[in-house]
């Protein structure tokens, strides 16, 4: 429990640090670090095939997307945000603060906590409910990295 708790902290601490500084660059680091600490948080709750998927799909081939498009945009040329996207975002934030105190300070019955099954986070079970219960999710996934991946070809051919 000590180790989740660690692993959470640090995930929310990173998780800021996506929000926070002006560095488009660090902003990206700091994502990287935040899916990272998910993938270990998913393997402390036994779920270690998730957390591989995650290490892979996210905090590997989409954080290379990212990084990317970053570098294609040229970040010094971004300009300043506008003061309504730092007043929307801390509405945001407040909110979503106030739902973890509300599910933070709700703790169900134990007759309510769903039991876990045996291959739960297994490659079997992942298997298997991504190929039959989410195939059209699964395939529209891959439909939108592709179009993305294009769309960065094009404009990367486009300039040079």
């Amino acid at each position: 429990m000590i180790l989740f708790l660690i692993l959470a902290a640090l995930s929310i601490i990173s998780s800021l640090l996506v929000i926070f500084p002006r560095s488009v660059v660090r902003n990206a680091m700091a994502l990287a670090a935040t899916l990272f600490f998910v993938a270990v948080l998913f393997v402390t709750l036994d779920a270690p095939m998730v957390g591989a998927l995650q290490v892979l799909v996210y905090a590997g081939a989409i954080m290379i997307l990212i990084l990317f498009v970053i570098m294609l945009l040229n970040p010094a040329a971004l300009e300043a945000r506008p003061v309504a996207w730092g007043m929307t975002g801390s509405l945001a934030a407040v909110a979503l603060l106030l739902e973890l105190v509300a599910i933070f300070f709700y703790r169900p019955s134990s007759a309510e906590q769903p039991s876990v099954t045996v291959g739960f986070g297994g490659p079997e079970a992942l298997a298997q409910s991504l190929f039959t219960d989410f195939v059209l999710p699964f395939e529209i996934a891959s439909v939108l990295l592709l179009v993305a991946i294009t769309g960065a070809v094009v404009l990367a051919k486009r300039e040079g």
